[in-house]
């Protein structure tokens, strides 16, 4: 069944309707927690346009690790700002925050993640814009919310910060290992994605009722979500939950383990069935019989866990990841060799599936990147295009969007209402851009 349904996915999703065709979004973003919200919706097919501070623009555009750039452009800026129309607008003018009044008057969606009371600074917070628009649903995300004492200190944040406040990064460690910060961007995406979660609930609650509505995030609260029965576990026990690196102490025997190679592979058989298949693996089926470890409940009591995962560790010392993986299948437990970047990038799996998927795009050249991770069978989610130079979309926004003239769009740039690129790498084109390929023509 799940073959048939998903027959021919790939090729023929540019010719389905996306779920969100005909919302409109209205960005006020920097970095990585702000814009990787309307990325989601663009894919979802709604109209994003991302406003930036000219001539610079949003600071994701700075973000090369290591200094290296792709083509010009900053990866992250690449990755995390997908599907969007891009409009450089200084806000700290009064020209340029009209503009942005006649804008969100015309979208669905306004989202921003600048600290509390800049919006409202610039004359376009919630406040002002639901008397222009009383159904527009505003998402403000930070570090700490709207409200509090860390927003009322005005406290900058950053998913770092998020990580480390909220204990995710002490969590993460192991014992009596300093905090291990994940390298990945955890609080901004995850945050991100509670964020469009609430957006489209507001948008349904809209359906029903008519009204808008305004939503705060709080990055560090939203990352403390993911932290599971830590917070229960000290109001039962009065314990303090401790780091305890890749061993899951809820579900035993789980854990990562090194193998003949000193390759990794991660095993958990937490179900008799499945403990019982790893101690047949292991060639001693009669562990699944030793009181230590013929219940789950037992396996987790701290002496019998360290006992059983020290067997296992021993006997996946003698083999390589490939053995274990096929021993799991074979016997019915879980088991998988942590793959480095590489291997994921070279796995074919996720090329077939096109998840990893290569985005022909106009301005930026082809390039491999991710899709969507999600399948929709009626209305599929996908990735058209990506980045581009600051202020790059001002004259097909300014026409398409709001019918401006010719003559009003030279007064707007006179001002410095509209701007466009600094002549500064993740700011500018490509240095091979012809100075047309990806220009959006205005409808007539």
């Amino acid at each position: 069944m799940a073959k048939e349904t998903w027959k021919n996915y790939k090729e023929n999703k540019s010719f389905k309707p996306p779920p969100l065709k005909g919302i409109r979004v209205l960005e006020a973003c920097t970095i990585l927690l702000g814009p990787a919200g309307p990325a989601f919706l663009g894919a979802m097919g709604a109209e994003v346009i991302k406003c930036e501070l000219p001539p610079r623009g949003d600071t994701v555009r700075q973000m090369a690790p290591f200094g290296h750039f792709f083509r010009d452009q900053a990866p992250a800026a690449v990755h995390i700002n997908t599907n969007k129309y891009w409009l450089g607008l200084d806000l700290h003018k009064p020209e340029a925050q009209k503009i942005f009044c006649e804008l969100a008057a015309k979208s669905d969606i306004v989202e921003d993640n600048m600290r509390p009371g800049t919006m409202e600074k610039w004359n376009i917070g919630y406040r002002q814009l639901k008397e222009i628009n009383p159904g527009i649903i505003y998402i403000a995300k930070n570090g700490f919310g709207q409200w509090g004492q860390y927003a009322e200190e005005n406290r900058p944040s950053n998913d770092g910060a998020a990580q480390a406040l909220s204990g995710y990064a002490w969590m993460s460690s192991f014992p009596s290992r300093p905090p291990l910060k994940s390298r990945l961007y955890v609080c901004d995406t995850y945050g991100a994605l509670m964020g469009e979660l609430a957006v489209l609930a507001a948008l349904h609650f809209r359906s029903r009722t008519g009204k808008g509505q305004f939503i705060e995030l709080s990055q560090t609260e939203n990352i403390m979500r993911t932290m599971s029965w830590i917070w229960p576990y000290q109001q039962i026990t009065g314990k303090v939950a401790r780091p305890t690196g890749n061993r899951d102490v809820s579900i035993c025997p789980a854990d990562t383990f090194r193998c003949a190679d000193d390759a990794f592979v991660a095993i958990a058989a937490p179900a008799p069935a499945e403990f019982k298949g790893l101690c047949t693996a292991m060639g001693k089926p009669e562990l699944a019989e030793d009181p230590r470890f013929k219940d789950h409940v037992t396996r987790l009591e701290e002496k019998n866990a360290t006992a059983i995962l020290k067997i296992i560790a021993d006997w996946v010392r003698t083999r390589k990841p490939e053995e274990v993986e096929d021993l799991a299948e074979n016997y019915g437990f879980a088991a998988s060799r942590v793959y480095t970047s590489k291997d994921v990038v070279e796995d074919a799996h996720f090329r077939d599936r096109g998840f990893m998927t290569k985005i022909d795009d106009p301005f930026l050249g082809p390039y491999d990147e991710y899709e969507f991770p999600v399948m929709m069978s009626q209305s599929p989610p996908k990735v058209k295009w990506s980045v581009r130079a600051v202020g790059f979309d001002n004259e097909y926004v300014m026409k398409h969007f709001l019918d401006t003239s010719e003559d009003d769009i030279k007064k707007l740039y006179q001002c410095g209402a509209l701007g466009k690129w600094a002549d500064v790498q993740g700011c500018r084109p490509p240095p091979n851009w012809d100075g047309k390929a990806g220009v959006l023509m205005a409808k007539d």
